[in-house]
């Protein structure tokens, strides 16, 4: 039995063994050495699930070590066919979206998104938050998408992978070339982050919120500065994210807040006063998603688990089994987001009555789709006749 297999037994659970089952992860090579990882949220870079071969780092006792540098960002040219996304998911309120980035910086532990690196032949890891995807094209090929005649409106969701404001995109700015496409364009957007960043493009959401064609979501996971920066150690601030709340509603750009994810025995607890601060700063609705741990996010999170809350695992990982079916996932449609049990529904009434409480609504303000203007279609494929 190797250590993975050991941890995700609930053997390593009871607190006294935790730095058992800690030492076990280190001796096993799997761990990357802090000092290359200096501001980063994940502690393991494996190989990708489709890779044939897994490579691993270990001291053979020779100190024949190379010294490795540490992981930089590095962002390299993704050149997609499309801009949009589709999906025909029964359980999120949106049915396409783009992302201008792979991958995403402000490596969350958490994120759900991770598995997604392991297409490109890389780790959910480290990779997936040094090893970054620009697609530079993409508010072109949008354009061109928009022009099409059979193209029928309906709200864009930018921000449901990966962040468009992580921090590369001070540099590339291919969000706001992607609002630029859609405000010429008359075309509705939602937008989900954790930066503040997004306070930049207020002059151009502000003119399309006049027309009822933009709102945003401010994630806030956590008030606690030090939770938020070992859990999402390249994401703005909680404050800054209270901030930016504040500065879009005065702006007159509908915002709500996201409290996502919630983690039992860690971040749940501070449901409540995360949605009254979100509430003082202006926000008009609210959301939450339950902790997701699909394929390689679980093996990522129990590692940070160890790490940085060692007498927490147990409790942790045992009450999100009791939400999950007795697993750390479970993937059905209308039990992923919200989770089934006892424990789940304590949850969706506190949320309910907190939200009923404060008057935050459980859904953002419909958008308009009457005002779309098609594009002057530069760039598609004429008919013959």
């Amino acid at each position: 039995m190797n250590e993975l297999s050991q941890l995700r037994q609930d053997a390593f659970a009871p607190a006294h063994t935790a730095d058992i089952a800690d030492a076990l992860v280190q001796s096993s090579g799997l761990r990357v050495e802090t000092d290359r990882r200096r501001g980063r949220g994940a502690g393991l870079n494996p190989s990708g699930r489709f890779e044939d071969q897994r490579r691993e780092q270990f001291d053979d006792g020779w100190q024949s070590l190379e010294e490795l540098e540490p992981f930089k960002t590095e962002v390299q040219i993704e050149k997609p066919k499309t801009a949009i996304t589709r999906n025909d998911s029964p359980d999120i309120p949106f049915d396409r979206s783009v992302n201008p980035y792979r991958g995403c910086e402000h490596g969350c532990i958490y994120c759900f998104a991770r598995p997604t690196h392991s297409y490109m032949g890389l780790s959910a890891g480290l990779d997936f938050e040094a090893k970054l995807f620009a697609k530079p094209d993409a508010p072109r090929l949008l354009e061109r998408e928009l022009s099409k005649p059979g193209y029928k409106v309906k709200p864009i969701a930018i921000g449901t992978n990966t962040d468009p404001y992580q921090p590369i995109e001070r540099e590339w700015r291919i969000m706001r070339q992607l609002l630029e496409v859609l405000e010429k364009a008359n075309h509705p957007v939602m937008i989900v982050t954790k930066s503040a960043l997004v306070t930049r493009d207020i002059d151009i959401l502000g003119k399309m919120a006049a027309k009822g064609l933009a709102k945003v979501a401010i994630s806030v996971t956590t008030l606690d500065r030090k939770l938020a920066r070992l859990m999402e150690p390249r994401a703005s601030t909680p404050s800054r994210r209270l901030e930016a709340v504040r500065q879009l509603t005065d702006a007159g750009i509908p915002t709500g807040v996201l409290a996502s994810p919630l983690i039992p025995a860690l971040n749940d607890h501070e449901l409540e006063r995360i949605l009254d601060s979100a509430q003082a700063a202006g926000a008009v609705s609210a959301s939450y998603i339950l902790l997701r741990l699909p394929l390689e996010v679980s093996p990522l999170f129990r590692d940070w688990l160890l790490r940085n809350y060692p007498d927490r695992y147990r409790h942790v990982m045992s009450l999100i089994k009791s939400m999950r079916g007795g697993k750390d996932y479970d993937a059905e449609f209308g039990k992923r987001m919200k989770g089934e049990g006892p424990y789940a529904w304590q949850i969706s009434r506190r949320f309910e009555m907190a939200t009923k409480r404060l008057g935050l609504a459980r859904r953002g303000v419909a958008l308009r789709d009457d005002l779309f203007v098609r594009p002057d279609g530069a760039g598609v494929q004429l008919s013959l006749l």
